[in-house]
Parts: C-alpha cells; sequence; structure tokens
C-alpha cells in the first residue's frame, strides 16, 4: 500500500504539524508513505514538494490570487477564507508520486483547487482540521449555520445577498465532489458531527480520528527545573497561554483570558503569565501580574520544556477542533482549562485531568484555573491523569494503526 499525504505545509501552523506527526506514525508502522507539500520546512526525504519554477510560484503567489474575490467585499471580516479557485497544481504531482491512496489534510490558501478532487482516480482520505471543506470559503463558522444549507449571504463577508461568492464556493464543492470516492476523518466528534450534517458532506462517510502526538517528545519534566531552565520564577504558579497569532487571532480567545485573568486578580497574586506565539507588543496590556512573552517557538524541546514549566494550560478558544496546545500541554503532565467547545471535551474530562468552563463565561473560567491551581495534591494527581490520558487515547502510534486499517478497508472495497 503507497501512501500519500497531501498538506500545503509540513511544520507550519497545527495542522501541518499534525499531518507531519501522522507521517512519522505510519512511516513508523514501515507503511510506504510520501509527504506531498507546498512549502518544504523540514530535512525529510520523504516529504517531497515541487521543483518546478512555475509550481513554485503559484504555490507563492497562492494565497494572494485566492483571496483576489474576497476584494469584492469591503467591509468583509479579517478571517481565514478560501476560494479554491487557483489552478490546478496538485493533480500531475500526485500522479508522479502514483499512491494507492491519497489522504488530504490542511490544503487552504489557493493550494487545492476545489475541482482538482474529481480528477484524482485513487480513493481520497480527507483529514478535516477546520470546517472549511463543507462551508462556502471561511475555516471556522462562528454563529454562522448557513452550511447546513447552501451558505449565501455570508456573515463574515458582510454580504446580504443569497448569490454571493459563499453561495458560488459552495456550489463548485457540491458540483464536483458529488461523484469523487472520498471518506472524511475529523479528529474530534464535533467537528464530525458537524461533517455530517452540513449540506456538502451528506451520505459521505464519516469517521473520527484524533490526532496522534508522539510521547517521547512531550512528556513531563520536574517543574522546577523546567522553570529554572527557562528563568522563570520557580515559587510563581506559572499560567500558560499560547496559538499561532496567540494575541491577535480573535477566535484563540485571547480577551476572554484577560478578563478571567483580572477576575483571578481578585483572589490571588502569586501567579505570572506567560504566552508563547506572539512577542510583547509596544503597548503592554495591564493583567495585574507579571507577563512573560516567549515569541514564536517551532521546536518540539522548546514547546514541550515550556508546557513542562507551566502549572495550568489555558485554552479559551471559541470555537476549535482539536487544538494540538492541549494535547501537548497534557502530555507534559499539565492541566488545562478550556471553555466546553468544540473538541475540548475530547481531551479535557471536567475535574478529573483539568477544568471545562461554560462557554464563554469568564467567571467560571477564572474559577476553574483557580481551582487547578489552589490545592497542591489535586494539582499533581490532575498532572498525573492528564498524562494517562494522552498515553492511553493520542498516541502516535494509536493513530497510525487506526488509519492504516481505515486505509486498507478502503482499498479492499
Amino acid at each position: 500500500m503507497k501512501i500519500c499525504l497531501v498538506s500545503r505545509y509540513d511544520s507550519r501552523g497545527g495542522a501541518a504539524r499534525a499531518a507531519y506527526w501522522l507521517h512519522e506514525g505510519l512511516r513508523g508502522s514501515g507503511a510506504e508513505v510520501k509527504m506531498l507539500v507546498g512549502q518544504k520546512n523540514r530535512d525529510d526525504f520523504t516529504v517531497v514538494s515541487p521543483t518546478g519554477k512555475l509550481a513554485k510560484a503559484f504555490i507563492t503567489l497562492g494565497p494572494t490570487l485566492d483571496g483576489l474575490p474576497q476584494l469584492l467585499y469591503k467591509k468583509r471580516e479579517k478571517t481565514a477564507f478560501s476560494s479554491g479557485w487557483g489552478p490546478d497544481i496538485l493533480a500531475a504531482q500526485i500522479r508522479k508520486i502514483a499512491p494507492d491512496i491519497i489522504n488530504l489534510h490542511w490544503v487552504g490558501g489557493g493550494y487545492l483547487q476545489i475541482e482538482t478532487l474529481a480528477k484524482l482516480q485513487q480513493p481520497i482520505v480527507w483529514t478535516l482540521h477546520d470546517m472549511w471543506a463543507f462551508t462556502g470559503g471561511c475555516h471556522y463558522t462562528q454563529a454562522c449555520d448557513r452550511f447546513l444549507q447552501s451558505c449565501g449571504a455570508c456573515p463574515q463577508l458582510n454580504s446580504t445577498q443569497n448569490w454571493d461568492l459563499s453561495r458560488w464556493i459552495w456550489a463548485r464543492k457540491a458540483r464536483a465532489w458529488k461523484n469523487v470516492n472520498m471518506t472524511i476523518v475529523t479528529p474530534s466528534v464535533w467537528l464530525g458531527e458537524c461533517a455530517r450534517a452540513s449540506s456538502i458532506f451528506q451520505g459521505f462517510r464519516v469517521e473520527v480520528i484524533p490526532n496522534g502526538l508522539e510521547l517521547a517528545k512531550y512528556q513531563p519534566i520536574k517543574r522546577k527545573i523546567a522553570k529554572k531552565l527557562l528563568g522563570l520564577s520557580p515559587d510563581k504558579q506559572l499560567v500558560l497561554f499560547g496559538a499561532v497569532n496567540a494575541t491577535s487571532d480573535n477566535r484563540k480567545g485571547f480577551d476572554l483570558l484577560m478578563g478571567g485573568l483580572k477576575k483571578l486578580r481578585e483572589k490571588t497574586t502569586n501567579i505570572e503569565l506567560v504566552i508563547f506565539g506572539a512577542s510583547q507588543p509596544e503597548n503592554v496590556p495591564n493583567f495585574g501580574f507579571k507577563t512573560h512573552y516567549l515569541g514564536k517557538l517551532f521546536d518540539d524541546i522548546s514547546l514541550s520544556l515550556v508546557y513542562a514549566a507551566a502549572d495550568v494550560f489555558v485554552a479559551p478558544s471559541l470555537q476549535d477542533n482539536l487544538p494540538n496546545t492541549v494535547l501537548e500541554a497534557l502530555a507534559c503532565g499539565t492541566p488545562c482549562v478550556a471553555f466546553k467547545i468544540g473538541g475540548m471535551g475530547d481531551m479535557i474530562q471536567h475535574e478529573f485531568n483539568g477544568y471545562l468552563a461554560q462557554p464563554f463565561i469568564i467567571e467560571d473560567l477564572a474559577k476553574g484555573i483557580s481551582w487547578v491551581l489552589e490545592d497542591g495534591a489535586r494539582h499533581q494527581q490532575l498532572g498525573e491523569r492528564a498524562r494517562l490520558k494522552v498515553e492511553q487515547e493520542f498516541s502516535q502510534q494509536l493513530t497510525a494503526r487506526r488509519y492504516q486499517s481505515l486505509f486498507q478497508e478502503l482499498l479492499n472495497q
């Protein structure tokens, strides 16, 4: 069985990292696998990217070209939105690899032309890392449920017209993918339910397979040692927050974290805040606690050290699939606090290895952080359960086996 994983990136962003973890897991199990990416950053000969000048140019210009139709909507929100209308650069590259089965991952930003999938002869397994595959262009729908019908009058485009860009994109997907031999995989139960309910994927098979983590790279380290190595106070309780564009992506809930910390300040002063994924801004917000900005971290060793140093990781997202940050923190023995949304409940068991706050009540978020930190013996138990949860359900090897089983079943059919 020859497998081809397809992703726009091999390391940039959570979806790319999850795809590469699967790639490693499949290789470790002895599978013949190549990872086809638009932009290669890893020094791995089994990860391949285009070498031709024209293909490279299209990939570089892809996000710009893909964003051109959105310029018609001057009052649109500044959220991720992909049109999938650019040139087809994938079909020929996949034909060169000649796989038996294709596993798509994150292919937004102009990397995938919607009509390309109908040109592929092999069975396709599409692992969804957000909602784009079944929407009219947005990657997260926020409070909109128009993907259940046929999109149109898109709130993120600030459009009031039923036949707008989102309807056009939805119609292209519905038409192009109607007879494609495709199975959908979602990492979280929540996203699987959304995919099944969507108008695009009605009638398609949808499976839930969580992302798998390389547990040897993400594991507990003595907290005091980790704090010392990072130059952080050993006597303070560290609240950790992090994401790609941590403080600028509204979906990640930074404003809600700020509100929760202000509530928390009324109860304790023995806390310091640590933020990764963003550098210190010119005008630093006043949280009432000392704040450490670590900037963008790209390697597993640095990330695991930061998670291990933290006393609690907070993920106050408004909408999320199965964020790697929570998995990584749990694997390092760090209890997590999040709102009870999306895939958070797949990873965090309320008052067992963390705390799930009621959306989007900042008082309950603050209560959850306080609850995790206030009892030393309980905190240690939460950390032990956090690691155990990941070992039992989210290992790289388990995920690879589940994918291989699905691939083999589809090929046998």
